[in-house]
C-alpha cells in the first residue's frame, strides 16, 4: 500500500512542477525514479523514454503509466497516470483562467519569458543524457549516423517525425 503512496506523490510533485509540459517534466520524473526511488536504472529510463516518445500521446502519461506498472502493476500504472493528469487539468482550468484575465500585464509576460530558459536547460540536460546513453550502447559512428540522417529527413525532406522514430525502431530492430 505504502508504494502506491510514494508513486501517488512522486508523479503529483513532478506534475506540479513541471512547468512547461511533458518534455520539461520528464528530468523531474527522471530524477525521482531513477535517483531518488531507483525504480528503474539510467538505462531502463532512457529505454522507457525513448519507446515513448515512439508511441502517440504526451510522453508524461505514457512514462507514468509504463513507470507505474513496473512498480505497483495495473493499480500503481492506473495511480500513476491519474496523479499525473489531474493536477494539471485541474491548475490548467485556475491558472490558465487568471492568466488569461491578466494576459496584458507586465508580470506576466515576464513570467513566462523567464521560465523558458528553465525549461530549455532541462531538456538540453536531458539530451545530453540520451545522447550520452545512446553513445555508449549504440557507438558514436551509429548515433552520428541516425542524428544526420534525422536531421535531413525533417529539415530537408520535411518527413514527419513520427515516421522517421518508426524508422529508426525499424533500423534499430534489423541492426540487433
Amino acid at each position: 500500500m505504502m508504494i502506491y503512496w510514494k508513486l501517488f506523490i512522486s508523479f503529483l510533485i513532478t506534475n506540479l512542477l513541471g512547468y512547461g509540459g511533458g518534455p520539461a517534466t520528464i528530468p523531474l520524473i527522471q530524477n525521482d525514479v531513477v535517483s531518488r526511488h531507483h525504480w528503474l536504472t539510467q538505462q531502463e529510463f532512457h529505454e522507457a523514454f525513448a519507446m515513448g516518445n515512439s508511441l502517440p500521446g504526451p510522453i508524461a502519461t505514457k512514462m507514468a503509466g509504463f513507470i507505474g506498472y513496473n512498480v505497483g502493476g495495473i493499480y500503481g500504472s492506473f495511480i500513476a497516470v491519474f496523479a499525473t493528469v489531474v493536477p494539471s487539468l485541474i491548475l490548467m482550468i485556475v491558472l490558465m483562467g487568471i492568466l488569461y484575465k491578466n494576459r496584458e500585464s507586465i508580470r506576466v509576460k515576464r513570467m513566462t519569458s523567464y521560465v523558458k530558459p528553465t525549461i530549455v536547460v532541462l531538456l538540453g540536460l536531458l539530451t545530453f543524457e540520451s545522447f550520452d546513453d545512446s553513445i555508449h550502447q549504440s557507438g558514436m559512428i551509429q548515433v552520428i549516423f541516425i542524428a544526420a540522417c534525422t536531421f535531413f529527413l525533417m529539415e530537408k525532406l520535411k518527413i514527419h517525425p513520427a515516421i522517421i522514430v518508426l524508422g529508426a525502431l525499424v533500423y534499430g530492430a534489423i541492426n540487433l
